[in-house]
Parts: C-alpha cells; sequence; structure tokens
C-alpha cells in the first residue's frame, strides 16, 4: 500500500516551522510521522497527514513550498534486527530505498516506519511476499 507523503521546503530561520506547524494545527491536520533534513539555507519537512492534498494546498496558499510523493508504510519488529530483516529483503530485490523514517507513535509490540523506495510498487510486492506487514492511511490514522 502506497501512503502520500507531503514534503515541504522550509526555511531555516527561527519560528519558521513553528509557522508551518501552526498552520496545519489551526486546519486540524494531523502529523501522524515525520522528519527533517536541513541545509544551509532550508530544510525539508517530510510527512504523512491524513489529507496531504488538502494540507500541501493550505501550505501553497501560505506562501510555502509543498508536494506529494510515495511512500510505503512498513511494518518492523520492535526488536533488534527487525529493520535489517526488511532491507535485507529490499537489497535481496535490487530495491534501493532512498530514506526511511518513523511514525511518531508505534503500534502494539511492532514499530512502523515510512520508507522511501526507487520502484514502490515491486518494494509492496516483495515485502508482502515474505510475510511483512504494510500499514494503509487509515490503519495509521486510528
Amino acid at each position: 500500500m502506497l501512503i502520500k507523503q507531503m514534503s515541504v521546503f522550509v526555511e531555516n530561520t527561527t519560528g519558521r516551522l513553528a509557522d508551518l506547524t501552526k498552520i496545519l494545527a489551526d486546519n486540524n491536520i494531523d502529523i501522524k510521522a515525520s522528519t527533517i533534513a536541513d541545509t544551509v539555507d532550508f530544510g525539508i519537512l517530510r510527512c504523512i497527514v491524513p489529507d496531504p492534498e488538502v494540507a500541501t494546498e493550505i501550505l501553497k496558499k501560505a506562501g510555502f513550498t509543498a508536494s506529494i510523493t510515495e511512500v510505503v508504510a512498513v511494518s518492523l519488529e520492535d526488536k533488534p534486527g527487525g529493520l535489517h530483516k526488511v532491507l535485507k529483503i529490499l537489497a535481496d530485490n535490487d530495491i534501493g530505498v532512498d530514506y526511511i523514517y518513523s511514525t511518531i507513535k508505534a503500534k502494539d509490540d511492532e514499530a512502523v516506519i515510512m520508507i522511501k523506495v526507487e520502484d514502490p510498487q515491486k518494494a509492496i510486492d516483495v515485502l508482502t511476499s515474505n510475510g511483512i506487514k504494510l500499514f494503509s492511511m487509515n490503519e495509521l490514522s486510528k
């Protein structure tokens, strides 16, 4: 299952990230997972929100540059080697990983990570055929 991820460019100025999160909060948009990578001048906030199309439009109207890409939400055993198991399956099937990040809260005894891969559909097929549980947006929102 593919999950739509929102990516937002955020200037590296004091309070700019707070401005962004205030806009989301004011519009009752909940962040389910997030990561931010920075450079000298700006950062890229990648996050999972329930309705990324609406959130992206709201942020664009507020002057942010935002876009949508797709990631795979993967369940891991929350123990040593859990991440390795998933990454080895992908590597063994020649699927490159661009980046990963975790959700804000785990589900029961499992961790949930977002994986951006080169070939999402192949990754979904390979992971599910190897018994790896994937999450839909509805499941992440519970």
